[in-house]
């Protein structure tokens, strides 16, 4: 697989950023999608009570989605078309409570039709609280 050139990928991202603002689960969970310079996608969520279990902690099922988010939003400006998650990894390593996470992936294997992607998650101090890794496929749907 040949990578687009810097100039697309930089686009693509934009267009990723652009279209994540829009999804309804961006609001509801308050993310921040951005890609920082080795084009990670990095998912800000400042503490959000609504995502925390009845212990008061910040609830699996939200650091999966940060960890799935992050390794979709890298591998997706790669592609011409829409990518899909074919599974994912999850885990967690600390419990957490009433901070700002941070979700970055990283790519590990690019390819034509199956692309991997690792993902962590940490809070404002590093601390290490969930990892994950994913494989996503390509699709023939167009992306718009």
């Amino acid at each position: 697989m040949i990578a687009p050139d810097a100039a697309v990928l930089a686009a693509r991202r934009a267009e990723m950023v652009a279209l994540f603002d829009t999804a309804p689960i961006k609001h509801h969970f308050g993310m921040v999608l951005t890609y920082d310079e080795q084009g990670s996608a990095v998912f800000d969520l400042p503490y959000n009570p609504a995502l925390d279990h009845a212990l008061k902690g910040t609830h699996g099922g939200a650091l999966a989605t940060l960890l799935d988010n992050a390794g979709w939003f890298t591998v997706a400006p790669y592609f011409d078309t829409w990518i899909a998650t074919v599974e994912f990894s999850v885990r967690l390593h600390q419990p957490v409570a009433r901070t700002h996470l941070t979700a970055r992936g990283e790519l590990v294997r690019l390819g034509r039709r199956l692309s991997v992607a690792r993902m962590e998650v940490r809070t404002p101090d590093g601390a290490l609280v969930a990892t994950g890794a994913g494989t996503f496929t390509v699709t023939s749907a167009v992306r718009i």
